[in-house]
């Protein structure tokens, strides 16, 4: 998948926002003000995603491309990389995944406005 598509896939999502708040070459996917997904736009592609800390460990011990989380905490968030190695559908399950982590911490009030 390329930036664009991401981006795209990213943004469909409901209550969904982008910015650049930490340097020129990471972008930040929000859900509700929440960060879900963190975009390197640097050479070396990949997404760091969040992720229930159990299934984080079957992905990385499953897929050499899906490592702990660079620069987050290691425990709930993984840095995927995005260089082929992972079939597209695979990609966009753990983007979904990352977003319902982190609707499922918001309020009540107002993950009934994104059901």
């Amino acid at each position: 998948m390329n930036i664009e598509e991401i981006q795209a896939y990213c943004l469909s999502k409901s209550h969904t926002s982008e910015d650049m708040p930490f340097d020129d070459s990471t972008l930040v996917f929000r859900v509700c003000g929440k960060i879900f997904a963190l975009l390197s736009l640097e050479d070396s592609l990949s997404i760091n995603l969040k992720c229930d800390p159990l299934k984080a460990l079957e992905l990385r011990e499953q897929f050499s491309s899906i490592t702990p989380g660079y620069h987050m905490n290691k425990i709930h968030w993984n840095t995927v990389m995005l260089n082929g190695s992972l079939d597209n559908s695979i990609v966009l399950e753990l983007i979904d995944h990352s977003y319902q982590q982190v609707v499922l911490k918001l309020p009540l009030k107002l993950r009934k406005e994104l059901l």
